[in-house]
């Protein structure tokens, strides 16, 4: 089973050349994040002609999430169920065959000192409260999306000179480590020991890519019993080198399910 994440920054913008990507690696699962548009206007009628079903929960110019699945996805639910806000543009949740796939995209946090760091901070535990009310380390479960966090210095240039950035505050990088404390296993990481690539690269700097200057905020993470049946894991740099790509690219990572 091959699944995959993807921060499209604007589906309608992406459409073609996801389109082009779906058919050349063939993945069982694509979690879309940063979909920018709301429901009424989703391009389902495509993604289905392509061989593919489609959940998603959007809202107007911001946020978004879906999940493309070869498989009819079942037990689809969309946000928190919490008494904080339901953030329904922020996680969705469907089974696909043996799995339970959550695909999330976390704030980003715009700065240190703005409210919305401390959303973010606090969606995160929030999230993992979220795991632990609904599954155990027994569940074949994967989180997927842009978490918008660089967990470790490996995961991001430079990392000595981002102590006071959103992604890679302390408190933000706490915060996920307590979310992925639940069980979960980075699966890139297990393939990809070393630093140095990863799922963002800035537009705001000129040739990123080519300078290696990038962020891995992007993740599949797996419940062990998923973990352990994971047989391979990368980063497709390709897509970012495309004319109008994404400020993202493609993780993938394949189980023998």
């Amino acid at each position: 089973m091959r699944i995959a994440t993807y921060n499209a920054n604007s589906i309608r913008s992406r459409l073609d050349a996801m389109l082009e990507w779906l058919a050349e690696h063939q993945p069982d699962v694509l979690c879309v994040q940063e979909t920018k548009l709301q429901d009424s206007e989703f391009p389902a009628d495509p993604i289905r002609d392509a061989g593919y079903h489609v959940v998603y929960a959007g809202q107007k110019s911001y946020n978004g999430v879906a999940i493309l699945s070869r498989e009819e996805p079942t037990d689809v639910m969309t946000g928190f169920d919490d008494d904080g806000p339901a953030d329904t543009s922020r996680l969705i949740r469907a089974t696909i065959g043996p799995v339970t796939i959550v695909n999330t995209y976390v704030p980003q946090g715009r700065d240190i000192e703005h409210e919305m760091y401390a959303y973010k901070v606090e969606w995160l535990g929030r999230f993992r409260r979220y795991v632990d009310r609904h599954f155990t380390a027994k569940s074949n479960l994967v989180w997927t999306g842009d978490l918008n966090v660089a967990h470790q210095p490996m995961d991001v240039y430079n990392p000595e000179k981002r102590a006071k950035h959103v992604c890679y505050h302390q408190d933000a990088r706490e915060a996920l480590a307590h979310a992925f404390d639940w069980g979960f296993e980075d699966v890139y990481r297990r393939f990809n020991p070393k630093g140095g690539e990863y799922t963002f690269y800035d537009y705001r700097t000129i040739d990123s890519v080519g300078k290696g200057w990038g962020w891995r905020i992007d993740y599949i993470m797996a419940s062990p019993p998923v973990a352990k049946k994971a047989t391979a894991a990368f980063i497709d740099l390709k897509p970012r080198r495309q004319p109008k790509a994404s400020d993202h690219t493609y993780l993938v990572a394949d189980f023998d399910l």
